[in-house]
């Protein structure tokens, strides 16, 4: 069979698991979003003060990074269509339910932290199974694109549903954001476990496809069952030096998602005077160029492979890029123009987007028998920060009055992530399923062009 008649008569139902693993995303992250947008008329409502509202904001990223670990242990056990399925059903349930925290008197503020923390526990398995989804399913020259549109989702679901949020909001009270989100994750749960297989299970796949996927660095025949597991394997992939490179830039990453994901909207209304009607508007704008940012990355990194540049070349080079890039988030301390203040943010955001690559990264490196436990790691540091972020610029904000230490703080481990990449992480390369036993040596210098075994 010719190339172009095998291209054609190729199935494409990789795509449609992407479509999937992107709108199941979207909902997480408008699901994590709901409390940022409540939270200016909730305190006033509740009586919450800045440092109170940090600690509800952390409430889920305590649970969510403490169950990463356990999070990748369910995941290898059953697999990724499973738990994220019913990992989507509870969360959108605990989300519905923090609409009623104001009906608890002088319980609201313990509830809504139980509510937010029992949410962090039903998410801390979504993006391993993200990352799993797009190894089994895309090869890897195919892979930085797949990854870039599932990360891009967080973009996204701030771009188009911050407005619907807000003005949810204004119309109806902020108790709304939380009945209409949750009630809308519970159909898509639905749907997901109706819809999404392994590569090896779907009906509509065809052998042309699953050869493709496989012949390019995929792992369509990986399984989606149980997988060995030993502490010891833990130990070596965290002790490894490019995975602890690779955790402190996803950390420094993550530390910018989580100020926009929680003071954000908070920071236009109380530092720059706008409405809640405006806020709505305006923080689009980041998300939008968010979105770009990650599909230009995403692209960028796959074009470098197809083009002959080495893995390593091709991942860490929009990585270190966008991280340098983000610190430009400090510029907004100089400037009193509106306009120049979304405009900075805007492009901090975009730039975050061109280094949002760790999953990618993630699927390229991990043991072969051990991708949901080296994700649960991997999500663990980098999510460390959904905990540090909200109370660090809380406290700040409560200590000074203002929110200039916080961006300050935003761009420094913009600058400290990039450091990670370009000094720490060295060369890329697949941790063999043995890890717990192999040392596995890792340069600095670039290698030659290899697709993940």
């Amino acid at each position: 069979m010719s190339a172009p008649s095998a291209s054609k008569d190729r199935t494409r139902i990789r795509w449609l698991m992407l479509a999937m693993i992107f709108i199941v995303t979207v909902f997480n992250y408008v699901d994590r979003a709901t409390l940022s947008i409540a939270a200016p008329s909730m305190r006033r409502e509740l009586g919450f003060d800045a440092l109170t509202m940090g600690i509800a904001f952390s409430a889920f990223g305590w649970a969510y990074t403490a169950m990463q670990i356990p999070g990748g242990l369910i995941l290898d056990r059953f697999g990724a269509r499973v738990v994220l399925g019913l990992s989507l059903i509870t969360w959108s349930v605990l989300t519905y339910l923090q609409g009623y925290v104001h009906l608890l008197a002088g319980s609201a503020f313990a509830v809504l932290f139980a509510l937010r923390f029992l949410m962090g526990v039903a998410e801390s398995p979504a993006f391993p199974c993200n990352s799993r989804l797009t190894v089994m399913w895309f090869p890897s020259q195919e892979r930085g694109l797949a990854t870039s549109v599932f990360q891009l989702a967080q973009y996204f679901a701030l771009a188009v549903f911050t407005p619907v949020m807000t003005f949810t909001v204004s119309r109806w009270g902020w108790h709304y954001v939380f009945y209409t989100t949750g009630a809308v994750g519970v159909l898509l749960g639905l749907v997901w476990l109706r819809t999404v297989r392994e590569p090896s299970r779907h009906p509509r796949v065809n052998a042309a496809e699953l050869a493709y996927i496989s012949d390019g660095g995929g792992l369509p025949t990986m399984g989606d069952g149980p997988a060995p597991f030993s502490w010891r394997q833990v130990a070596a992939i965290s002790a490894n030096r490019m995975m602890a490179g690779i955790y402190i830039g996803q950390f420094c990453l993550t530390s910018i998602t989580w100020f926009f994901l929680t003071w954000f909207p908070t920071y236009l209304i109380e530092a720059k005077g706008m409405s809640i009607l405006k806020v709505g508007l305006v923080a689009s704008i980041p998300a939008v160029a968010g979105c770009l940012g990650g599909l230009i990355g995403g692209a960028w990194s796959d074009w470098m492979l197809k083009r002959g540049y080495s893995l390593t070349m091709a991942r860490k080079v929009p990585i270190i890029v966008g991280l340098t890039l983000s610190s430009c988030i400090v510029v907004a301390n100089y400037v009193q123009s509106t306009a120049i203040v979304v405009l900075v943010m805007s492009v901090a955001f975009f730039a975050k987007g061109i280094g949002n690559l760790g999953w990618c990264i993630v699927g390229d490196v991990s043991p072969k028998n051990a991708m949901g436990i080296s994700g649960g790691v991997f999500n663990f540091c980098g999510n460390l920060a959904s905990i540090v972020t909200p109370l660090a610029i809380g406290w700040m904000i409560k200590e000074t009055g203002s929110f200039a230490a916080a961006l300050v703080y935003v761009g420094s481990l913009s600058l400290l992530g990039a450091f990670a990449y370009l000094f720490v992480v060295g060369r890329l390369e697949r941790l063999p399923s043995d890890a717990a036993t192999t040392d596995v040596a890792v340069h600095s210098a670039p290698s030659p062009v290899r697709q993940p075994s």
